[in-house]
């Protein structure tokens, strides 16, 4: 069905894991009456507790009063089935990451949901056009990439399929202000824009820990830049496990030599800050990251076992590699119209990641270097580190021409 314009008053949500419980309380925030439903009475009745336990936080906090906390919780029902959501203008499902698993969800929801329904997924990394190819309204599908927790967090990614229509983007958009998010468009590729770059910078942060640095001393690099906080105290927040066990699901990268050291933690039941520790240790009720001998030790182990020889890493070449992994990548996303702007990203980086606002976000911060010198500082580090770093074309290109990332508009 082609609409020239969706308003969405009532959503559903599928899922009451955490991802799920922060975007029902950002939608009822945000004045839409939502359904939630869970294969899980159990799990469902928790998320429930867990959302009144929000808002009575935040009336003892003073942000809202009894009265609104009240009408907050009572557009929130649930629902037994999906014949219930027959109606809704939105779905959004927020399910663990399995492509077929949601390919059934979406199928199922196509044939109950209202001609003119909007089908959403949360999902961080998967392909939006194999979740759409289960429907008979394509044009209707759309990534909605919440960013945990959900109901804090600014960053909303809106993932567009080869088929999403622009009405689609535009109520996504909408919704997205409503709720108070920065909702920025990302096209349809692994990690979209976020995660792709993510990928890329963490790689580094890994390769550094068997080459010579210790997890505590690339993390203070990073956070001495001006980042919320490093990758490995990024990982012990999220939860150590979550990667190892989707690799363990996909049968595939456990014995990648830069995941060996999370592969170690996660044997040990050393899941992160849920588990007391991590990378980092946690005292009883405290979220305070305290530096940990044992860790130095296993990172130690698991390089000499892989055979490196371990040399003194500096901070100055931790954030080189680690900003200039983002740049390279952003600059190949850039390129590809996955994202509309530089400044997109940008905006992905600063409301989704901890990037320093001072410094404007990445591809900013590559601008002020100049690219020509960018361009210079990613062939030498190809020279000694392989051809994972040779520069984007965009960089080479813009750097012969003189250009600029902000300026840069891919042609259509």
């Amino acid at each position: 069905m082609s609409q020239s314009r969706f308003d969405i008053q009532t959503a559903a949500v599928i899922g009451a894991g955490t991802m799920g419980r922060g975007i029902v309380i950002s939608l009822a925030n945000a004045g839409i009456e939502v359904l939630w439903l869970d294969s899980d009475p159990a799990m469902l009745a928790q998320a429930l507790r867990m959302v009144e336990d929000t808002y009575a936080h935040n009336v003892r906090q003073g942000r809202i009063d009894q009265a609104e906390a009240a009408a907050r919780r009572g557009r929130i029902g649930t629902a037994a089935g999906y014949q219930a959501l027959a109606d809704v203008d939105l779905v959004i499902e927020a399910v663990y990451e399995n492509l077929e698993l949601k390919q059934r969800i979406f199928r199922e929801l196509d044939g109950v949901v209202k001609a003119g329904g909007i089908l959403a997924s949360n999902t961080s990394a998967l392909d939006i056009d194999a979740i759409a190819a289960a429907t008979r309204r394509p044009e209707q599908v759309v990534g909605l990439h919440f960013f945990s927790p959900a109901h804090i967090m600014k960053l909303l990614e809106i993932v567009r399929g080869a088929k999403t229509s622009p009405a689609v983007l535009d109520a996504a958009r909408e919704l997205g202000r409503r709720m108070g998010k920065v909702g920025v468009i990302a096209g349809n590729c692994p990690g979209f824009i976020g995660n792709r770059m993510l990928a890329t910078y963490v790689r580094e942060a890994r390769a550094m820990l068997l080459e010579g640095a210790y997890p505590y001393q690339v993390d203070g690099a990073l956070q001495g830049f001006g980042f919320a906080m490093g990758p490995f105290r990024m990982y012990d927040v999220v939860g150590i496990d979550l990667e190892w066990r989707a690799r363990e699901l996909a049968g595939e990268g456990q014995d990648q030599p830069e995941v060996q050291v999370d592969n170690r933690l996660c044997e040990l039941g050393r899941f992160g800050q849920k588990a007391r520790m991590g990378y980092y240790r946690y005292a009883e009720g405290s979220r305070q990251a305290e530096h940990d001998p044992e860790v130095d030790a296993l990172v130690q182990r698991e390089s000499e076992r892989l055979g490196f020889q371990r040399r003194a890493i500096g901070a100055e070449e931790i954030r080189e590699r680690c900003l200039l992994a983002l740049v390279n990548e952003g600059a190949k996303i850039l390129q590809e119209g996955m994202a509309e702007s530089s400044s997109d990203i940008d905006s992905v980086y600063l409301n989704g990641y901890g990037f320093p606002a001072e410094v404007g976000g990445p591809m900013t911060w590559a601008d002020r270097q100049g690219l020509p010198a960018i361009r210079e500082r990613l062939n030498a580090l190809a020279a000694r580190h392989g051809e994972h770093w040779r520069p984007a074309e965009l960089i080479d290109s813009l750097a012969t021409l003189g250009g600029r990332f902000v300026d840069y508009k891919k042609e259509a």
